[in-house]
Parts: C-alpha cells; structure tokens; sequence
C-alpha cells in the first residue's frame, strides 16, 4: 500500500473515532463503551505513529550503514510502485555507488602503497605525535632496521639523522652520514611538511647519493689535478729552462777559466730575478691553494641585511664611481634577518660585486643590482646582478672549479671560496647568465 494512502487511511479512522467517542459521552453513553472506544483511540494513535516512524527508521538505519561502512545490507524491493519501493530502490543504489567508490578507493590506496613500497628512495611518513605511517622498503635497507613504529627510534640508528628530521622544516635537505653493512653510507635527506584533514604529517626522503658523490668527488679532483699541472708547469718549466741556461753558461765559463763580462754578469742578474718572481708566483699560487683548505668555521649571528648592504655600498664607493657604475639595492621586506657570519657573507658579496665590475668594463649600460627577499619556500636569497658581457655556457659549467677564471688576471679562486662558504651556512650558490645581457648569481639560505 502506498504510504501517503496508508498515513491518509489512518488518520480518517482516528477523526471517526474521536467522532463517536464524543457522541456517546454526549448522549450519556455507558462507562463500557466510552472505555472501549478510548482505548481503541490510544492504539490507534499509536500504531499512527509508528507507520508514520517507520520511514524515518529506515532513513536513520541508511544513514547509519553510510557512518559505519556498512555498503552490504539491502532493503526489500517488491516492485509494486510505491513510494516506499522507489525508496528503497534509491537506497539500495546509493549504497550501490558507495560500495563501488569504497572498492575504488581501496584499490587506489593498494596502488599507491604498492609504488610507494617499491620506490628506491627511501621514505618514512609520520605523525606530528611521532607515529610512523609509512615506511617503505628503501628506507628499512638504508637504515638496517625490519620496522619502525615512532620516529624517536630512529635517535638509535643515527642521532644526526634523527636531528636533521626533526630540524629541518619543508624544502630544507641535508647530508647525513650512516653506517650500514655494506659500508658508509650517504644520505641526502629530504624534508615536506603536509596538512592532511587538520593532522599535521612530515614526508621524509632518503636517498644514497654515495656513488654519485664520489664520481663527482673523482672528478673533481680530475679537474683539480689537471689545473694544479697546469699552472705548476707554467711556472716551474720556464724556471727549470732558465736555470739550466744560466749553469751551463757558468759552467762553459769555468771550464773556459774565462772572466765574466759585465753584460753577463746583467744578464745572470735578470735571470735570477725571473726565478725569483717565477717562484713568488708559484708560492702565491700554493698560499691561494691552501686558502681554499683553510676556510673558518662560521660564526653565526643574526645580520640585518639593509646595513649589510648599505656597508658595502660605502665600502665600494670609490671603485663604483671610478668605473661609472650605477647601483641599486632592495630589500623586501625592510627589515629582513639572515642568521650568519657577517665576515664571511661579506666576502662572498664583495667578491661577487668584483666579478660585477669586471664584466661591465666595456658595457654601455653599467648596473649593479643586489637584491634580498624570502622566495616561495621561504627561503632567504640575494641576488647579485650585472649587465655586463655574461658567461659563455660552455665556461657556466667550470666557473666554481678552483683557479678556472675567465679574467685575463686573476686567480680563480673567489667563486670556490664562495661556495665553500655557503655549503658552511647550509646553503647554495647558483648562476645564470645570457651573452650581452648580463649575469646573476644567486646565493640561497634555508631559513
């Protein structure tokens, strides 16, 4: 029976019956049937009240399948065109759709887990609380361990590890070094930090760069021993020739029992004097090699970047002017901190703002640019600018190598310099430049 009939139905016979019950007491009816026809109304409203619970059950009951998960149970369809049958045929649909998502969902979830064990970077997910989500198979061969269950146990496997986890916060990395079976090991240790329905959660990658770092250490060192030979033949092969001159011009005069001449003895003169600046070179050239091994250990404190800049201004004035270069200078926001050693900073910018000058000298438009602000990932950078000649792509590569220089006099040393010092304030040094238009170099700070 249709439910708005049967609720319809119901009621006409509660109005019936209310109807007779006044028309006996008002005639005088006897207690029996007044009695009789009481009770029969409370059953009535009763039972009305029940058929008219009875949809608002079997809502509550769908809801409470959706809160529970519970997608199997099914309502009754008899297919006789009701309102309740079209109800329950809706339900059973819903729950339909929901069962299909739940199976999606699941499977989704398998997928990804799947990937995410089988990666080869390893990677730990974690709890604000300490609670590890997930930890994948990479990370357990890295770290040696079978299982993980707070993140505080990882302070047993390695205390710098579990510092840089701790410490760093979204975009920061840091390279740690492990012990393992197989021997050491080194991690680059990577840090995002998510916000997943109100939970705060940090995704940890670790990867072994060990390999990497020491085909690039090799060949650094490739590159390091080529220009050592080089600029050391430079120097000793003249000195080696000269000196051989001068003994056996000597020695052919001893032999001889001959007199030195006063020319000779000028030309000797000269000669010692060319082995004598030859090797005042050479020393040069090992002091600025030994500088690179040298550099302190920075000690921090908190610079305002504004005086920074406004000091190197009035300390490159005269050289500024003298080269007619024009200089602009921004900070954003005013009053931007950088926590770092103000020395050796400044050094990096002097030696920066140096190469500036040198590759605007024959520029028609001479500008120097420095700039400070916190990017996307809020990072610190300064950004030093010219609008010089620019750096030949070929040259882009090779510029940090010590004593690689593009400038006719030079040593080649002040961009090494440079990104040892940063690598001492866990940051990085980057360059970008176009032939003509000039070149930028970009120091960048994990705040």
């Amino acid at each position: 029976m249709d439910y708005k009939i049967g609720l319809v139905g119901r009621i006409i016979l509660l109005a019936i019956s209310l109807f007779f019950l006044s028309y006996f007491i008002l005639n005088g009816a006897g207690v029996f049937a007044i009695s009789l026809f009481i009770i029969l109304i409370l059953a009535q409203i009763i039972f009305l009240l029940s058929y008219a619970e009875s949809s608002f059950k079997k809502v509550r009951m769908f809801l409470d399948n959706i809160k529970q998960d519970d997608f199997t149970s099914l309502f009754p369809v008899k297919f006789d065109g009701t309102e309740t049958d079209d109800l329950h045929i809706e339900f059973n649909a819903i729950l339909a759709k929901l069962k299909e998502d739940q199976a999606e969902k699941e499977a989704n979830y398998q997928y990804f887990r799947s990937v995410f064990q089988h990666l080869s970077i390893g990677l730990i997910t974690f709890e604000e609380s300490g609670k590890i989500q997930i930890l994948n198979t990479a990370a357990k061969r890295m770290l040696n361990i079978t299982q993980l269950h707070e993140i505080s146990e990882i302070k047993a496997v390695n205390q710098e590890l579990d510092q840089a986890i701790h410490n760093l916060r979204t975009g920061g990395s840091e390279l740690i070094k492990i012990a393992h079976p197989d021997g050491i090991m080194q991690l680059s240790v990577y840090v995002i930090e998510l916000l997943m329905r109100d939970v705060k959660i940090k995704l940890v990658s670790l990867q072994n760069i060990q390999s990497e770092l020491e085909e690039k250490e090799m060949e650094a060192w490739q590159n390091l021993v080529k220009i050592l030979t080089h600029e050391i033949m430079n120097s000793i092969a003249p000195i080696s020739s000269l000196a051989s001159t001068i003994k056996g011009d000597i020695e052919q005069k001893m032999d001889d029992e001959a007199s030195v001449e006063p020319t000779d003895l000028e030309d000797y003169l000269m000669g010692i004097s060319t082995i004598e600046k030859r090797s005042e070179g050479l020393i040069n050239f090992v002091s600025d090699f030994r500088s690179l091994a040298h550099i302190p250990t920075p000690k921090f404190q908190t610079i305002n970047i504004k005086n920074l800049f406004l000091q190197l201004e009035t300390l490159m004035q005269n050289q500024f002017e003298a080269n007619q270069i024009q200089t602009k200078c921004t900070v954003e926001p005013n009053d931007l901190i950088l926590f770092g050693d103000q020395n050796l900073i400044e050094q990096v910018l002097i030696n920066l703002i140096h190469n500036g000058i040198h590759a605007m000298q024959d520029a028609v438009s001479k500008v120097l640019s420095i700039d400070a602000f916190i990017d996307e990932s809020g990072k610190i950078i300064i950004e030093v600018s010219d609008t010089g000649k620019g750096i030949e792509e070929e040259a882009l590569s090779k510029i940090f190598i010590p004593f690689f220089t593009t400038k006719s006099k030079g040593s080649g040393i002040g961009l090494s310099l440079s990104k040892q010092i940063m690598r001492r304030h866990k940051g990085n040094i980057q360059v970008r430049s176009k032939l003509g238009e000039g070149t930028t170099f970009k120091l960048i700070f994990n705040a």
